[in-house]
């Protein structure tokens, strides 16, 4: 085990009927291994938790430290844990042949080691693929699931450009694969107006050209463990409070995308984030933030003036659940 403790930060000020949150304690990092690969995650405490810890599953470029933005915001509220699996950020390299599945079981290994019973959940992007197999695996773990930029199927978009940035990659054209990246995972300019949108995508064009080998090794095998495992199982969800959202905006997994997949989720509430795409959480940091504290902490979502009109996708409430 590896520890490393920072200064706390100093709590937000008290808003109308808010609760005033408690200054997080400490961060610390935990080494693991699971099924012979190292991974690592990072535990931001808090001693006077409002709500059970949250754990943040990031998008397949994103590491355990992409969340230190948010941490301002969601650290005083609850403990953070976020991670790099095996197989991404500075872990171990997953080779493509281990699923979706074993991920979420890794998932449940690291709150066993940190002796974390309960989670609230948040996964975006490729952290929802990830956080919804482990809801579906080991749902007594998951107390609350909040989903950012999602959808219960691979998106068209993802399987077009696969095989062209993998070639990109292999052929060491890091430059073209960061071009095709970022017209990947950010709307056309002309789609509507997207905040930040110029500074996000040059953010997003430095952090694919600054790729270390051993990072296009893993993008490489992440595309492959995909295309060759697919992402979703239609599995029974556990029956918790649900949110799901997405960007107005959002190109990749798109608004319709994202209702469709809440409707799979009996009680889930969906709304989209204004102008902002499938980078809602860097659009819109401290918006997204206080949706997911919200959620997390059983304040209302509805009339925000930074989201559209909450909706209730499903009907059907006698889909299986645990």
């Amino acid at each position: 085990m590896r520890t490393a403790v920072i200064a706390a930060q100093a709590p937000p000020r008290a808003e109308g009927s808010r609760p005033v949150p408690s200054a997080p304690e400490r961060a610390e990092e935990r080494e693991l291994v699971f099924g012979g690969f190292r991974y690592t995650c990072r535990i931001v405490r808090q001693g006077a938790p409002q709500t059970a810890p949250l754990l943040l599953l990031g998008g397949s470029s994103q590491d355990r430290y992409s969340w230190q933005g948010h941490e301002k915001w969601l650290a005083p509220l609850c403990t953070l844990i976020t991670v790099d699996l095996p197989g991404y950020g500075s872990s171990d390299f997953l080779p493509a042949s281990y699923d979706i599945g074993f991920l979420g079981d890794a998932v449940q290994h690291m709150l066993t080691e940190i002796g974390v019973p309960e989670v609230n959940l948040f996964g975006g992007c490729f952290g929802e693929v990830v956080g919804l197999r482990f809801a579906q695996r080991h749902p007594r773990s998951v107390r609350r699931i909040v989903f950012g930029a999602a959808a219960n199927r691979l998106p068209e978009l993802y399987s077009e450009a696969v095989p062209r940035l993998t070639q990109t990659l292999e052929r060491g054209d890091v430059e073209g694969a960061a071009e095709g990246l970022v017209r990947l995972f950010m709307s056309n300019p002309e789609a509507g107006k997207v905040r930040r949108h110029a500074a996000v995508a040059r953010l997003l064009q430095r952090q694919f050209m600054n790729q270390t080998p051993d990072d296009i090794r893993k993008a490489v095998e992440h595309n492959i463990r995909l295309v060759t495992h697919g992402c979703y199982e239609p599995l029974p969800v556990p029956r918790v409070p649900t949110l799901v959202f997405t960007g107005e905006y959002d190109t990749l997994c798109t608004p319709d995308m994202g209702r469709e997949f809440a409707a799979t989720m009996p009680g889930a509430l969906f709304t989209t984030v204004k102008e902002a795409d499938h980078l809602v959480t860097v659009e819109r940091r401290e918006e997204s933030a206080d949706l997911i504290a919200r959620f997390c902490t059983d304040r209302s979502v509805e009339g925000l003036p930074y989201c559209t009109e909450v909706e209730a996708p499903c009907t059907d409430h006698t889909l299986a659940q645990v």
